[in-house]
């Protein structure tokens, strides 16, 4: 896998993810949803001190997801 390929992945991710979101990621159905079916917090309670709360929490199983991403993408 190139390197630049390894970093670019996961930004095309998140760039996906966060349409039309990058000042307010929690407002993004999207990852309101995948908060949700990952933790069980209720999409429409997701707010900026939960997300951010959700992202420090799960910041090892982020990073492990967004370097999936990259593997898979290589695959692609």
């Amino acid at each position: 896998m190139h390197r630049l390929q390894k970093y670019l992945a996961p930004l095309r991710f998140l760039r996906h993810a966060l349409r039309g979101h990058w000042l307010a990621p929690w407002r993004s159905p999207y990852l309101r949803w995948r908060i949700e079916t990952y933790s069980g917090i209720p999409a429409e309670t997701v707010n900026a001190a939960v997300f951010f709360q959700f992202l420090s929490s799960e910041k090892g199983q982020l990073l492990r997801f967004l370097s999936w991403v990259a593997e898979m993408e290589a695959y692609r």
